[in-house]
């Protein structure tokens, strides 16, 4: 039997700077219960879903693919793999349209269905979860594809990895969903409270956390009795379900954290710094069925609301489902569409097409009439009121900013923490002259971050080039080394090996003096045998001059003849 819901300790809530208080518009999408959106007939699958590297495609055109089957592996440590939504064949890897701010096609694998949603070799469930080894459960979620699912899309395994010198001692879990008319994370709570808590259970175990301070407003009051109904029977009691005041954005990292703890992550930092971590829910809803069920992340609940559609709604969603193919299924567009919205009015982007698919990132679908996305008018000249600064929950000075982002000084930008901008739009939702502040500092990032990318380019064709140098002038070094080495040796006098009968010698003995030594040797004992037979030598003295010099220039080129041959047997030896 259940156990009742028992009245929470009064929690301290803390405020940060500005905010807005926002028309929630919520209410519409709620009307009606969660549905499964029908099966496409084509899902397109971008490749890069998540912040980092891209995915790496495992397939080719013409394959077979299975529910589940890894479509695209991970490149480098930042990055996460693509996995088949539905079963069917793959038609076609290009670059196609996809929903981003930036309005750039990228590399999509299309999946033609075959209706039959057959599984393949995808996770084995994991049943002893509990005490299975960190690491395998963090390749899991890895091998998943499991990525933030509040917007940011970072790749979950990374974040779960902590370092060894930022203890982590508090979990945040963001169930705030502050942004206007998006309503899915209040649903996945209402519904999946206990699959939820044990994503929460596993993300403690890996991150090593003592508590977790789970975060959800106040005008959710259906999701907030269900999570504290789903901690009293699980009996946790290191997690805290609080309701914190409806003000946008609370649902901002650091501003959440601030409201939970009073505590700021200084600038420039993330939470690990202060030793805190933050998820959205849905990103624990996606780890539990990661690691217990062992499915990759193939889907995500979706709100696709707004005047512009007949019948607002939540769905459950593939990744990879044509935007037009939910508009459909939420009843069609009314004729009165101004924009269409991926995310909320404040932080959500317009779509120039509904053919884009919907991906890991995609919570929300706005299909906006003029009053729900109103025309800001032309900007005009800022008057300097200070409404920028007083709105920023990041405490930022928007307006210097905005002056320096204009002259496109990005050093000095930068000096005003740039990047601690959440790109909220309290600062242009003030600004009295219809300034686009949020896409003065967005242009300033990217600025930013393409300087950043080239700078260390150009540092590492420097590297290469000293690097190169240096190998050549080793190289020069090492050839006039042996040069010189070549020289040194060839004027010193050739040392030859003594003969084998004049092993014991103390001086190597010339060899052509050795043969001539022979060679007088040899006539003296031929000398020898004709006296012993009697036969005299023919007399010098009756021989002529020319016939004596005749006889010495024999002599010595049988001597030379003699000692050539012998150096040669030497060489040849």
């Amino acid at each position: 039997m259940p156990h009742s819901v028992q009245k929470q300790q009064k929690h301290t809530l803390y405020r940060f700077n500005g905010g807005l208080h926002l028309p929630d518009n919520k209410s519409q999408s709620l009307t009606l219960p969660l549905e499964k959106a029908a099966l496409p007939k084509r899902l397109i699958i971008p490749l890069q879903q998540h912040i980092g590297e891209g995915a790496e495609p495992l397939v080719k055109i013409g394959d077979q693919v299975l529910k589940g089957d890894m479509l695209a592996k991970p490149h480098g440590y930042v990055s996460a793999p693509v996995h088949a939504p539905s079963s069917g064949t793959v038609v076609a890897i290009d670059v196609l349209p996809i929903p981003h701010p930036s309005g750039l096609p990228a590399p999509c694998v299309v999946i033609e269905t075959d209706g039959k949603e057959r599984w393949g070799n995808q996770l084995q469930p994991m049943a002893d979860y509990q005490h299975a080894d960190p690491s395998l459960l963090r390749e899991r979620i890895r091998n998943a594809g499991v990525v933030g699912l509040g917007g940011a899309a970072f790749p979950s395994s990374v974040k779960l990895t902590p370092g060894m010198e930022n203890p982590i001692d508090t979990l945040i879990i963001n169930g705030a969903e502050c942004e206007p008319y998006i309503t899915c994370d209040d649903l996945l709570m209402q519904t999946q409270a206990e699959k939820i808590l044990i994503g929460i259970g596993i993300i403690r175990r890996l991150v090593g956390a003592a508590r977790c301070l789970f975060g959800i407003e106040d005008n959710k009051p259906e999701a907030i009795r269900q999570l504290r109904q789903a901690v009293a029977d699980a009996g946790l009691e290191w997690v805290s379900v609080i309701a914190i005041p409806t003000l946008y954005p609370s649902g901002g990292e650091k501003q959440l954290i601030k409201v939970l703890t009073g505590r700021e992550v200084p600038s420039g930092s993330i939470p690990a710094t202060i030793g805190m971590i933050c998820h959205n829910v849905s990103t624990a809803f996606a780890i539990a069925e990661a690691v217990v069920e062992g499915r990759p992340l193939i889907s995500r609940y979706v709100t696709v609301t707004g005047n512009g559609v007949r019948q607002p709604k939540n769905l459950e969603v593939l990744i990879g489902t044509p935007v037009a193919e939910l508009i459909a299924q939420a009843g069609g567009y009314t004729g009165q569409v101004a924009k269409l919205i991926v995310g909320g009015p404040m932080m959500g982007f317009t779509l120039n097409s509904d053919e884009v698919p919907v991906t890991k990132a995609t919570n929300c679908l706005l299909a906006a009439d003029s009053h729900e996305a109103p025309d800001p008018g032309v900007a005009v000249a800022c008057i300097r009121c200070g409404r920028c600064a007083s709105a920023c929950p990041a405490n930022l000075l928007p307006q210097q900013m905005y002056w320096y982002a204009r002259a496109k000084d990005l050093e000095k930008v930068q000096e005003y923490n740039l990047f601690d901008c959440i790109e909220c739009g309290c600062c242009s939702h003030v600004c009295p002259s219809h300034i686009p502040l949020v896409q003065y500092f967005r242009f300033a990032k990217t600025e930013s971050w393409a300087q950043e990318k080239e700078q260390r380019a150009a540092e590492r064709a420097r590297q290469r080039h000293e690097a190169q140098l240096a190998r050549k002038e080793r190289l020069e070094a090492e050839r006039k080394a042996k040069l010189r080495q070549k020289k040194e040796a060839l004027k010193k006098p050739a040392v030859q090996q003594p003969d084998a009968a004049q092993v014991d010698s103390a001086d190597a003995v010339d060899p052509k003096k050795a043969a001539i030594a022979a060679a007088l040797q040899r006539a003296a004992e031929k000398k020898a045998r004709l006296a012993e037979q009697g036969v005299e030598p023919k007399n010098q003295a009756d021989l002529s001059e020319p016939q004596k010099q005749a006889i010495e220039r024999v002599d010595k080129r049988r001597a030379n003849s003699d000692a050539n041959s012998v150096t040669s047997e030497k060489q040849g030896g």
